[in-house]
């Protein structure tokens, strides 16, 4: 398939996008969303509105039953799966399901070895990512013994080792103190990737958004900018984001 002519700005489209899980429940019902390049946009709702399983059509982890995602122009199919998870990084929620290698280094390494660098090329990159996430010289330690705020750091690590143009994280300050908390928030509004969050956190997405799309029973019910989204209480109580 050809490369589908799109405009610069745009580095995510999704087209009418709908998705089931295999014991018949729907997740996904007709979204439409464009992701611009640069932004650092919020993707809120309740629990069960399909942020989740979105998001995980971006770099192709779930495909659609129907509808298309496109990345930078590529369709999200089998044929384009490798050039998709070169651009589109994505955190996990739990920092358990990102690391997997004996060592730190090994578990930032597996990305960029898989993009076919050089092993100098790849030691670069980890050395690079691990110094962007203040985790410097944590090449050798075992990231199974590490506190859960330094875990989730190295699995950002592993992610931008490989320098996508896009990252999504999926809640990616939860369940962590104040300290760590704050830290990582400084982390993630200095990089300078387009940024996807999914997240509950209003707080967060105040501080760093500059758009909220919000969801519910698998569809986009609204998008704005986060004054005007948390600002209608009447949207948020009907949605169940208060």
């Amino acid at each position: 398939m050809d490369v589908i002519p799109i405009s610069p700005e745009i580095v995510i489209r999704v087209t009418d996008l709908s998705y089931s899980y295999p014991d018949g429940t729907p997740a996904l019902a007709g979204v439409n969303l464009l992701i611009k390049r640069g932004e650092t946009v919020a993707v809120m709702g309740p629990n069960g509105a399909g942020k989740s399983t979105l998001a995980l059509h971006f770099n192709g982890i779930l495909t659609g039953a129907r509808g298309t995602v496109e990345v930078m122009g590529l369709e999200v199919n089998k044929k384009n799966l490798r050039k998709v998870r070169d651009i589109v990084g994505l955190v996990f929620q739990d920092p358990d399901d990102q690391l997997f290698s004996p060592t730190v280094k090994e578990d930032v390494a597996f990305g960029p070895l898989n993009q076919r660098l050089s092993p100098e090329q790849a030691d670069h990159a980890v050395a690079r990512a691990l110094d962007w996430v203040g985790m410097k010289g944590s090449e050798n330690r075992s990231p199974h013994h590490m506190s859960f705020g330094e875990k989730k750091r190295i699995s950002l690590a592993t992610v931008l080792a490989m320098d996508p143009e896009v990252l999504v994280l999926d809640e990616p300050v939860a369940n962590m103190d104040p300290r760590g908390r704050r830290g990582f928030l400084e982390l993630i509004s200095i990089l300078e990737a387009t940024k996807v969050i999914v997240t509950h956190d209003l707080n967060m997405s105040r501080e760093i958004c500059d758009r909220v799309v919000l969801m519910d029973r698998g569809e986009v019910v609204a998008d704005g900018r986060p004054s005007a989204i948390f600002g209608d209480g009447a949207l948020l109580e009907k949605h169940g984001m208060v």
